[in-house]
């Protein structure tokens, strides 16, 4: 017997968490324990002016193009969707249900202006292999 979907739950008030969406095993989880992004801040601090408008987070930057990478999504116009819909991804970049995801030029124009004659990812790329190699979840 074929069953119609009888109830459409799409406007169903729900109280919950992006704490509860995404899944204890999910591989950003283990990137959020194994990595502690916080070592990017003094790495930065000399390329953000003291005045003006508030910048964007630069270790939302940096988390926004490990996503890319890591999930293999081909550009940061798509990994901006990306954010925009996946939960997981969201909680990687401790924004909210509601947080404005950056507009996908915000990263170029930073590279652009602030990283592009520096070395900085690298020192993030041997950093994080660093810390990941020191919790033993590296092998040659």
């Amino acid at each position: 017997m074929m069953t119609k979907n009888q109830i459409n739950e799409r406007e169903q008030l729900e109280l919950l968490t992006i704490e509860q969406l995404v899944p204890q095993d999910h591989l950003v989880r283990k990137l959020d324990a194994a990595i502690d992004f916080s070592f990017i801040y003094p790495l930065v601090e000399n390329l953000y002016s003291t005045i003006g408008r508030p910048s964007i987070d630069p270790v939302v930057l940096i988390k926004m193009t490990f996503i890319q990478y890591t999930f293999g999504i081909r550009s940061m116009r798509q990994t901006i969707k990306e954010i925009e819909t996946n939960m997981a991804y969201r909680w990687f970049l401790g924004f909210g249900f509601h947080t404005e995801v950056p507009h996908f030029s915000t990263f170029g124009k930073n590279y652009v202006r602030r990283f592009a004659d520096t070395d900085l990812f690298e020192q993030i790329f041997y950093r994080v292999l660093k810390e990941v190699a020191d919790r033993g979840l590296l092998s040659p």
